[in-house]
């Protein structure tokens, strides 16, 4: 395990990344937090495998609501060498497209994977484990 506060600090800015570009739209910046060949578990009915599945996916789902905002726990992690295996709960608020009554809140567990690559940390596997999920009104 490593000790390396700058790759924990650094680990734990991916995440803050992943939920201000997932808040903010901002796709570009989405998408260059994951490698490649990502592996996707638990956002979808099938675990996805690639960005070329997984991006879509995930662009036509965000883009069904007007605003999100993902609060997240501070990330645990394990560091050994150049792979990462984190834990960091969320609390996601959603706002569909268009309706200003409805709100749908999400509690989770991200359990997410990283590995150094060109001394950056990337998303190399992605897990969702929902906890609750309420729809209001």
């Amino acid at each position: 395990m490593s000790n390396n506060i700058e790759d924990r600090i650094a680990v734990q800015d991916v995440m803050l990344r992943y939920a201000a570009t997932v808040d903010e739209k901002d796709y570009d910046g989405y998408r260059a937090l994951f490698v490649e060949d990502v592996k996707v578990v638990g956002m979808g009915p099938v675990e996805m495998n690639g960005m070329e599945t997984f991006y879509p996916w995930w662009k036509e789902a965000i883009d069904k609501y007007d605003a999100t905002q993902h609060m997240l726990s501070p990330t645990y992690a394990t560091i050994s060498g150049d792979e990462a295996k984190t834990r960091t709960d969320v609390q996601a608020t959603h706002y569909p497209k268009g309706d200003s009554v409805t709100t749908i809140t999400l509690w989770a567990t991200y359990h997410t994977d990283m590995r150094r690559v060109d001394n950056e940390w990337k998303i190399c596997r992605h897990e969702l484990v929902s906890r609750g999920l309420q729809k209001l009104p």
